[in-house]
């Protein structure tokens, strides 16, 4: 049975469709005759014949996954974190023998989660958030082989881990381009949904870079893909792919009033995956690229009483709401006020898309702008440089339990406050400075009592507190709004 889909050409041509649509028919009216041409759904090229019988049964299908099915189960494992057991001293007070010490210890814990191989000798790529706190990761195979796994490196902002495994000639899947992917593609997810090894569902990307704000107290990046295909507890670290079997994300989390499945879940893109596994591969640390400047949605800005008359020349983009000192924007005469459309010629909507575009690049890579200024368009070539301002190496470093980032204090905040030395945290994130309370902005005068004045400084002060007897750092500074603060961090 055919049904009527739409008229093209002022009638001249109509589509209709088979009730699989798995086929569409294209009817050209030509004087008093007319002529029917097939055409399979993402090809350009008509079926001999011109008629649904020549069709076949594999043709017959909406879309066929099970290819994609068969490549990618086995190259998706079950990741088993464990933490171990623990003896924990508490000092209480009894009434009648006084202050003493109890203590206590702990049962061991046990989390699951997914992985993905994307190499031949083992590397696996997970989320952050599955292995965070265990002592031991076991991976097991889809044929049931169990592997110890090792972490080589792990990047909370983006909740990315990469492990590795011994062996060789393991099933994988290759990295496919997540910014190729449209509205309304196909894709699997595959994992281990509630310990269910081997599980794929299906369903479509309803929505690209997407923010849902999970990563927002860590200062995290957050562009996800936003798909249907049901994504529940154990299927983190799994395998987003497309019809052809690429890994076009990975499964990090989902948005239910319930905890499970309620209709949408989100995967990390595989353009920052790759990136980032790169980097961790590499260097051990991601060499994260800003471009120094912090903005907001164009629609958002558009939208306050202010801005609802102005002319921004566009309706979508990144607005640049204020540029950094020392940064690359700031060198390149990016300005407060103009709006961000495209870098390196992909166009960009939102900040989030900004976010993700930069994520795929290292400090020292110069990429091209393109802005508007006052509704007129703008090119300017913009050097990317890492959080500490400059464009060398981050190598991986224990300093990463700080979790945070630092600058040179501002020219103009360093003369304001009269300041000749000092660094100032320039990004909060999981780790020592965000459980003590240091927020964005401080300013670091004085650790153990020596005077900060470079990024140099601190790391000289961090490995030489690690070699005491204390491990304390003992930091002094002001705030951006000039009130003294002091605080001690233990590094135990």
């Amino acid at each position: 049975m055919r049904k009527t889909f739409g008229v093209l050409a002022g009638s001249l041509i109509l589509v209709a469709c088979c009730a699989s649509v798995s086929a569409i028919v294209v009817k050209k009216v030509i004087g008093n005759s007319q002529k029917d041409i097939v055409y399979i759904p993402g090809t350009n090229t008509p079926l001999p014949g011109g008629h649904l019988a020549a069709l076949t049964s594999s043709q017959i299908q909406p879309v066929d996954l099970t290819d994609a099915a068969e490549k990618t189960v086995h190259a998706v494992v079950h990741i088993k974190s464990t933490v171990q057991s623990r003896t924990r001293t508490v000092q209480e007070y009894d009434f009648f023998f006084g202050p003493r010490q109890r203590q206590y210890r702990s049962q061991p814990q046990y989390g699951y989660g997914s992985g993905v191989i994307i190499s031949r000798d083992g590397y696996i790529v997970t989320n952050y958030h599955v292995i965070e706190t265990a002592d031991e990761i076991e991976a097991t195979l889809n044929d049931g082989r169990v592997f110890t796994a090792t972490v080589i490196g792990s990047d909370p902002q983006t909740d990315l881990a990469l492990l590795k495994i011994d062996g060789k000639d393991f099933p994988t899947i290759p990295f496919g381009d997540s910014g190729q992917l449209r509205l309304g593609e196909w894709v699997l997810a595959v994992g281990n949904p509630f310990n269910l090894t081997s599980s794929v569902t299906a369903g479509v990307v309803s929505a690209k870079s997407r923010k849902i704000g999970v990563y927002d107290e860590d200062g995290g990046i957050e562009s996800f893909i936003q798909t249907d295909a049901a994504i529940n507890m154990g299927n983190s670290g799994g395998a987003l792919v497309n019809v052809k079997g690429e890994l076009v994300g990975i499964n990090a989390a989902l948005e239910s009033p319930t905890g499970t499945y309620a209709g949408y879940g989100f995967a990390i893109p595989s353009t920052i995956v790759r990136k980032v596994v790169s980097d961790l591969k590499e260097f051990g640390s991601v060499q994260r690229a800003i471009l120094g400047i912090s903005g907001r949605d164009l629609s958002e800005i558009r939208q306050l009483p202010e801005n609802r008359d102005k002319d921004f020349g566009a309706n979508e983009g990144a607005y640049v709401v204020q540029v950094l000192a020392g940064g690359g924007a700031s060198a390149a005469g990016i300005r407060e006020g103009d709006v961000i459309i495209s870098v390196n010629g992909r166009s960009l909507r939102t900040m989030n898309e900004l976010q993700e575009t930069l994520a795929q690049y290292r400090p020292g890579d110069k990429v091209e702008v393109t802005l508007l200024r006052s509704g007129k368009q703008k090119t300017v070539t913009a050097e990317l440089k890492n959080l500490q301002g400059n464009t060398e190496i981050v190598s991986k470093s224990d300093m990463q339990i700080l979790g945070a980032s630092f600058q040179d204090v501002p020219a103009t905040v360093r003369n304001r406050m009269q300041l000749s030395y000092g660094m100032q945290v320039s990004e909060v994130g999981s780790g020592l400075f965000k459980d003590a309370g240091i927020q964005r902005g401080f300013i670091i005068l004085k650790i153990n009592g020596r005077q900060i004045s470079s990024f140099q400084d601190i790391e000289t002060v961090y490995a030489e507190a690690q070699k005491s007897q204390d491990q304390v750092l003992f930091i002094s500074g002001v705030t951006s709004s000039g009130s003294r603060m002091n605080y001690a961090i233990g590094l135990e």
